[in-house]
């Protein structure tokens, strides 16, 4: 089999200005007369910014490949340039076969023609005949569910619409490598379930898929490979997508069981502690079994107490998905502890038996209620990592992790009917 795409030392470099400001306002004369002036000598502010460098790697046909990373991290500028939308300023790019892209919403339409117009004239863009499109019109059109509005100019769809047309084209007509961004985010739920299939059934016909996105359920599910890119360069590439996932996400500098720091809190509200142990008080290291009940502990500073403080805990999975919240005021009034000046003390225990295998984010989140956030669940610094192994049942029929985030063991018992 061979590569579809194949990249060399590839990089992509920009150049940021930076006009000189000597703080007063010019008058329009002066800013023509600097402006003129400045095309006939360098500027010394100009900056250099490579978004995308050293980076190489191949793709063979047919693999489903899974791009992430974080804002900045190049995602963008390496599908231009596979899109060939731009060209690198070093390194080399060598794609095998036609290739479809769908970076934004109604790539390559007119807003002046109608729904018709533009799937004959996408199917031309991306090299097909006219014959070729006519024969894939009528999947075209009822994949993406426009039919009342076939004969209506695009610039009066919806951006749902514009989305559903504009990937129908691109997934029916037989690309050899089909590039998808984050325009699925912009459809509904149904939509972007419909699109990952035509991309598993695209992909099961032999042709390669590149797929960027946030929602990494939709790449752990589409994929079977995936590259982490990190400032522009690639941190990671493993066939082992929820490997590649949780390494990405413990990227951001959450510790593995123990934090300790000094966030922006509040004078309500300050964490300066949060660990994880085993239930005897033992330092958790590692991964501990699915049965373990785990100890939390949570410092934080209180410089002001307010009656309104609620704060506690918020989970989540390696997908990035909150799976719940737990506050010390969860319970009857009673059973609160008392928040005075100083140093806050709390701790809680996690089930056992209750999450299964895999690695969870633990956070402190804090608010006053119905007033001020402090720490965001998703956004909290104060954060460490929960790895729990050992996720298989005892029944012989179960060789591999459970499915599903959680995996309680239910008793369960029967009799013969009658």
């Amino acid at each position: 089999m061979g590569a579809a795409i194949r990249v060399e030392g590839l990089g992509k470099r920009y150049t940021i200005a930076h006009p000189l400001q000597d703080g007063r306002y010019r008058t329009l004369r002066e800013s023509l007369t600097r402006g003129v002036a400045s095309l006939f000598r360098p500027r010394a502010s100009d900056e250099e910014f490579w978004a995308l460098r050293g980076v190489g790697f191949e793709v063979p046909r047919g693999q489903r490949i899974g791009i992430i990373g974080r804002n900045g991290a190049g995602k963008s500028t390496l599908l231009k340039l596979l899109s060939r939308i731009t060209d690198p300023s070093e390194g080399r790019l060598t794609l095998e076969g036609r290739v479809a892209s769908l970076l934004e919403v109604g790539t390559g339409f007119h807003p002046e023609l109608t729904g018709r117009e533009n799937v004959f004239l996408n199917g031309a863009i991306l090299g097909m005949s006219r014959a070729e499109v006519r024969a894939k019109f009528d999947a075209i059109v009822a994949f993406g569910e426009v039919e009342r509005f076939l004969d209506t100019p695009v610039k009066r769809y919806s951006s749902g619409m514009y989305t559903r047309l504009a990937f129908s084209v691109a997934a029916h007509l037989d690309p050899d490598v089909l590039v998808v961004d984050e325009v699925l985010a912009v459809g509904d739920a149904a939509f972007q379930r419909k699109c990952l299939e035509k991309m598993e059934d695209v992909n099961a016909s032999g042709r390669t898929v590149v797929f960027v996105s946030h929602q990494l359920a939709a790449v752990r599910r589409l994929c079977n490979r995936c590259l982490v890119l990190e400032g522009g360069h690639l941190a990671l590439d493993s066939t082992d997508v929820d490997a590649a996932i949780g390494a990405y996400l413990r990227g951001d500098g959450a510790q593995e069981a123990v934090w300790e720091g000094t966030p922006a809190g509040a004078p309500s509200f300050a964490p300066r502690r949060l660990a994880l142990t085993l239930d005897d008080g033992t330092p958790l290291r590692g991964a501990a079994p699915v049965s373990s009940r785990i100890r939390v502990e949570l410092d934080a500073e209180v410089a002001d107490p307010d009656p309104s403080l609620v704060a506690g805990l918020a989970v989540f999975d390696e997908a990035g998905e909150l799976l719940f919240v737990s506050h010390f005021t969860d319970g009857p009034e009673r059973d609160w502890p008392r928040v005075e000046p100083g140093m806050l003390r709390l701790a809680c225990a996690l089930p056992g038996g209750l999450l299964n295998e895999g690695a969870y984010r633990v956070e402190v989140v804090a608010e006053l209620r119905c007033r001020e956030s402090i720490l965001e669940p998703g956004r909290s610094p104060a954060a460490v990592w929960l790895r729990l192994s050992g996720g298989l049942s005892e029944s012989p029929y179960w060789v591999s992790r459970r499915p599903g985030i959680l995996a309680p063991r239910l008793e369960w018992r029967g009799r013969l009917p009658g």
